[in-house]
């Protein structure tokens, strides 16, 4: 059944560790505040309590602990579900968590981070399950910052009920361009993430700095289910986004199961790939002499696509595979390097955003060959290389295996290790 709830993000000003007890008294009012203007969920950052980066300083426990009362209170007096970053200690071991709590006061559930983010790994173990949260409210999926990066797990929290996405989280940048802070999830992200798994995404972030090293781009964010942002944040100051979104049963996109993929040997060499999305013809062969490509993906050219294959491992995929967040991800894990996306009948205005998510997510090289538009290569770093456009019929680029073997992101953060991990988590052979 339908329903119509009013959720907000709370984006914070970053603080440091030491800094926590001064600046708790406002978070709570400002919790407080947003409660008065009738939101049914309100949702805090990554690590609010009691700061992201810990470093080596011990943690109280005691003062997490009464921050989450003080919280906890809240939503019981002014009847929310709240949804708020913070350390868990289990025994000796810390785990980086979102903890939730219900409009009567009660826990809910709580999600640990599974995808661990650079110098998190120093203080945090990785989480061990991924399930949905049952709630007054309904059945949410929370998940921690970099767990965005990994397909399957909102795809398996939605698959086992989750009918919004929630977000706690630490989005942060480079700081490559003072006037857009760039970062891929609040960029890209957690729209393809909503689209794909047909619930709505809320995601709050922080902005500012924290210990003078680690930058925050803001853009907390209410993405509907269709992919739409509804509500975004400042990249610079911390505020609090609201908006009305529809709750109900999810409409995920997912492909049919296919038949298992044998694993591929690793590509050694790159090599020049011209790209059409047109028949191949004399015009072809003489624009690969020009650009001095040696392979190429046309429609319909199943022999040059398996020569392709035979330098670096590349299959055909179809729309619904590409569609499903899931669907890439065992190819990726066997051995391919490489997609080629003959697009059907999928909604246009989709087809790159889900060809960048895909590379990126993955570290592959997606090209998409679209018969009614244009054919364009995307790299492992979600970037286009090369595409066709108006006369300009067949383009070129380097496929270069080695790129898409980059898997290391951060310092101990691994793409292929994590796709490994998440896959054991969610029951993928």
């Amino acid at each position: 059944m339908q329903r119509t709830i009013t959720v907000a993000a709370l984006q914070l000003a970053a603080h440091d560790l030491d800094a926590f007890d001064d600046v708790w008294p406002t978070i709570r009012d400002r919790v407080a505040d947003t409660a008065k203007n009738g939101a049914s969920l309100i949702v805090l950052p990554e690590a609010t309590i009691p700061a992201y980066v810990l470093g080596s300083a011990s943690i109280d426990m005691k003062r997490v602990e009464r921050a989450l009362l003080d919280l906890r209170s809240l939503a019981e007096k002014f009847c929310f579900l709240a949804v708020c970053g913070a350390v868990r200690a289990d025994g000796n071991v810390l785990y980086n968590s979102a903890v939730a709590f219900g409009p009567k006061g009660a826990v809910a559930g709580y999600a640990d981070k599974v995808f661990l983010w650079h110098f998190d790994r120093r203080w945090f173990a990785p989480g061990q399950r991924i399930a949905p949260i049952r709630t007054d409210i309904g059945s949410i999926g929370v998940l921690v910052c970099a767990d965005g990066r990994m397909p399957q797990v909102a795809r398996k929290l939605v698959d086992d009920g989750a009918e919004i996405l929630v977000m706690p989280t630490a989005w942060v940048t480079s700081g490559r361009d003072v006037s857009v802070l760039e970062n891929v999830q609040a960029d890209l992200l957690a729209r393809v993430r909503a689209r794909e798994n047909g619930v709505p995404f809320v995601a709050a972030n922080k902005s500012g700095v924290e210990r003078g090293c680690v930058a925050y781009c803001g853009k907390s964010q209410i993405v509907a289910a269709d992919g739409t942002v509804v509500a975004m944040a400042s990249q610079h100051q911390p505020g609090v986004v609201t908006a009305d979104i529809v709750l109900g049963p999810a409409r995920p996109s997912r492909a049919a199961t296919h038949a298992p993929v044998a694993a591929r040997a690793r590509a050694t060499g790159s090599t020049r790939v011209a790209i059409t999305p047109f028949d191949a013809d004399e015009r072809t062969t003489l624009a690969m002499e020009l650009v001095e490509a040696t392979q190429l993906v046309a429609p319909g050219a199943d022999d040059a696509l398996q020569a392709l294959d035979r330098c670096v491992p590349t299959m055909a995929v179809d729309d619904a595979t590409v569609a499903d967040p899931g669907g890439l991800v065992p190819l990726r894990r066997r051995g391919y390097r490489a997609i080629v996306w003959n697009v059907g009948q999928i909604d246009r205005a989709w087809i790159e955003p889900l060809a960048r998510a895909r590379a990126l997510e993955l570290r592959l090289y997606v090209v998409v060959v679209d018969r009614d538009a244009r054919a364009f290569a995307v790299d492992p770093d979600g970037a286009i290389v090369a595409g066709t456009f108006d006369a300009f019929r067949i383009a070129s680029f380097v496929l270069d295996p080695a790129r898409a073997e980059a898997t290391l992101l951060a310092p101990g953060t691994d793409v292929a290790d994590g796709l490994e991990r998440v896959a054991a988590l969610v029951g993928e052979s």
